[in-house]
């Protein structure tokens, strides 16, 4: 199991700025109250907490893991168009679970496991380089968006279209399509009810798309190149049940999920409006930065359930450990005390590295293992000596369970937070308003009256 360590965060560590014990004790007094709603309002198919289901839900998997049979030393190349919850995940999976240079290894070496590129962009630069660089004949491409008219995903799904039908000709060209999207509506529904594609996947609708990683917008991508999905969702099955979501009533023992919300709150409200996520672990530095989406579009918010405006919203910012040392910590401690540090934190690295003797340096005879360790430990207790609140979740190793515990975790803390902040976690009004002008200026039939009004500002 993941611990969770957060006694940086109290006012004993960090004095006026960590959060009190009376604070500490109203906020956990709320925590039968808070979950119980969570749990309530995830039992309505009609609300879109359905992440918390996806753990126990395994009706796809068996296709899942039979498409990624198929894909095994036939396809070198598996792409993801897709955007925003559509591509983080499976780059921050990618990231945690399989070797950092996996797309330099040779398909002998990946097991005859295909390379992963996630375009995630619509930069034409990027774009024009991808098509340089891989053989389209012996690419699969996947592409995700839940509502099926995602503008950047089906602008990169025709340009690679196109060019594989060049490649592999009309016909061909479909068994390297694999689309993720509703189960009945939208554009790309109708490429698959049309046979556009090899296989198509459902995005549940009560999913939305930064809580998505354990369906199939995550798990196609991550059980093509060999990640063990099984264990990704028992690891997240089992920090779902030790979080009790499926009981409405709970003990007065806050469990860690809303501990991380109750602190954050609780610390935004004293100021701290900022939570710099800081792994220790290249491998991690993905779950930054999807954490970042997660927490950013979820709490970000205008109105408040009342319909007051409130703009609220903590800010989310991805930091490395140590790269970042050199970097963001001198702001971290002597800058703005407006931020709380969440450090990931890892006991026991795949791989040790043993620092050999030169000219007597005091480095010789360690490990890059310690040498990490240490970084972490003494910034740690430097942001701590300097009353920054900070507080530790440590991963016993770097695996598929205790990755789907962390994603679980966090998808679960989000949503305490958003009753805690009184919003709505899991809309994103804030993003739609861009979109349309976007339609408007491309001619998308019903967004003309955009126009005038985006036109009244300058380009």
């Amino acid at each position: 199991m993941l611990a969770f360590d957060y006694r940086n965060c109290l006012s004993e560590a960090v004095k006026q700025h960590g959060v009190s014990p009376d604070d500490l004790a109203g906020a956990l007094r709320r925590y039968p109250e808070v979950h119980k709603t969570v749990v309530l309002k995830a039992r309505n198919p009609e609300l879109p907490l359905g992440f918390i289901r996806l753990p126990f839900d395994r009706e796809g998997l068996p296709d899942i893991l039979a498409l990624a049979r198929r894909t095994r030393n036939r396809f070198d190349t598996f792409v993801v168009a897709g955007i925003g919850g559509s591509a983080l995940g499976n780059l921050a999976l990618q990231g945690a679970l399989r070797d950092r240079y996996w797309n330099l290894r040779s398909l002998k070496e990946r097991g005859g496991r295909p390379r992963l590129f996630v375009l995630d962009n619509i930069d034409p630069e990027s774009m024009k380089s991808f098509l340089e660089t891989v053989d389209l004949r012996r690419t699969m491409i996947n592409v995700i968006s839940k509502a099926g008219t995602t503008a950047e995903c089906l602008a990169v799904f025709f340009v690679i279209w196109q060019k594989l039908q060049k490649a592999v000709g009309a016909k061909k060209a479909r068994s390297h399509v694999v689309l993720t999207t509703d189960k009945e509506k939208g554009f790309l529904r109708e490429l698959a009810n049309e046979g556009f594609c090899e296989e198509s996947f459902v995005i549940p609708r009560n999913v939305g798309g930064r809580f998505s990683v354990l369906s199939p917008v995550g798990l196609v991508s991550a059980a093509c190149s060999g990640i063990n999905v099984r264990a990704l969702l028992d690891g997240a099955q089992e920090a779902a049940e030790r979080f009790r979501v499926q009981d409405e009533a709970v003990s007065s023992e806050p469990s860690p999920a809303y501990l991380f919300a109750a602190l954050n709150w609780l610390l935004y409200r004293q100021g701290k409006t900022m939570c710099v996520m800081m792994p220790y672990a290249d491998a991690l530095y993905g779950m930054a930065d999807w954490f970042r989406q997660l927490w950013a579009e979820s709490l970000g918010k205008e109105k408040d359930n009342a319909g007051n405006i409130v703009n609220v919203g903590p800010t989310p910012i991805k930091a490395l450990g140590a790269t970042d040392q050199h970097s963001q910590v001198q702001l971290y401690r002597e800058g703005p005390n407006d931020k709380v540090v969440v450090f990931l934190s890892v006991e026991k690295y795949r791989a040790a590295v043993r620092i050999p003797p030169f000219k007597g340096h005091y480095l010789s005879g360690h490990t890059l293992n310690e040498l990490i360790r240490a970084e972490e430990r003494a910034t740690r207790v430097a942001l701590t000596r300097s009353q920054r609140p900070n507080m530790t979740i440590r991963f016993p190793r770097i695996d598929e369970r205790s990755v789907g515990e962390f994603i679980f975790m966090m998808e679960l803390a989000t949503a305490y937070a958003g009753e805690l902040f009184n919003i709505n976690a899991f809309n994103q009004p804030g993003v739609e308003l861009a979109k349309n002008y976007t339609y408007a200026l491309l001619g998308r039939d019903g967004y003309q009256n955009y126009l005038e009004e985006l036109n009244a500002f300058p380009e």
